[in-house]
């Protein structure tokens, strides 16, 4: 769907941002299954994802299901690149067909900070796996505090980047 509107782009793009939160939960679901190296993957698509995926991969420790997870996280991967092409296309259009570059300027932004947020989500997972391979190392639990402390700073400034996009998009009605 190519929306040839202004309104009807940034409902697309809000709805492309809802469906990256939807996939960090279930990213979240399924990084719980498997190892982590995968997650680099990520990282090039500078798209989000989440833990719930980790968490039970975690639990088939410490013989992990790697296939299966291996397997999900290529899926997941595939919708983290669709969703941030689609967001990168939307932010080229608005700058250069609707002449709004301070919107495309907040999306450039959001991208910078959804890729933090998921290189951040892949060391809280990797820092998780370890703390549940390795129980007697109290530091582990410790650096599973500081990398959700810093996921939450990092949510907070997503949120205020989103909050601009808005206040400026609806500027114009």
């Amino acid at each position: 769907m190519v929306p040839t509107d202004f309104k009807t782009l940034i409902q697309r793009f809000y709805h492309l941002q809802s469906e990256r939160v939807e996939t960090y939960q279930l990213f979240d679901e399924v990084s719980s299954r498997g190892l982590n190296y995968t997650l680099v993957n990520f990282c090039l698509c500078l798209s989000p994802f989440g833990s719930r995926g980790h968490e039970a991969y975690l639990r088939t420790g410490p013989h992990y299901d790697f296939d299966h997870y291996r397997q999900l996280v290529h899926e997941i991967t595939q919708a983290f690149c669709g969703i941030s092409k689609e967001v990168l296309e939307i932010k080229e259009r608005l700058h250069h067909e609707f002449d709004r570059p301070d919107l495309s300027e907040h999306i450039e932004k959001l991208q910078s900070k959804e890729k933090q947020k998921l290189e951040l989500t892949a060391k809280l997972q990797l820092a998780r796996q370890r703390a549940q391979d390795h129980p007697e190392d109290e530091d582990c639990q410790e650096k599973i505090q500081e990398i959700k402390h810093e996921i939450i700073k990092n949510k907070e400034a997503l949120s205020e980047i989103m909050q601009d996009f808005k206040y400026d998009s609806e500027e114009s009605d």
